[in-house]
């Protein structure tokens, strides 16, 4: 799941790598594209997550057993978890497309 919260996590340790006194040159680019790569795999299992969490709640509903606003609740959340990926996804080879237009 991607959420506001998962992103302030991400901004507040990227922010603690540089208050820490740990140059970005200590930290080799592999490590960097493991951590974001890892990042961004808890991120998708997070919107997988998110959807399992609404069939659930859709089953529970049609069994009488959770209210309708809760599914609706759960059925928005979703829907923007999976809104906020697909916008990251397109920033992400806009970007892409970017650098290999670049000349060198």
């Amino acid at each position: 799941m991607i959420n506001p919260m998962s992103l302030n996590k991400l901004q507040s340790q990227s922010v603690r790598l540089f208050d820490s006194g740990v140059s970005a040159k200590e930290t080799t680019p592999a490590e960097m594209t493991q951590s974001f790569g890892d990042f961004l795999k808890k991120a998708l299992d997070g919107v997988g997550e998110q959807e399992k969490n609404v069939h659930k709640l859709t089953d529970q509903y049609l069994l009488g057993n959770v209210d309708l606003s809760q599914v609706m609740v759960a059925s928005q959340q979703a829907e923007l978890g999976l809104q906020l990926t697909s916008q990251v996804r397109n920033k992400m080879v806009e970007a892409y497309q970017e650098i290999m237009r670049m000349q060198i």
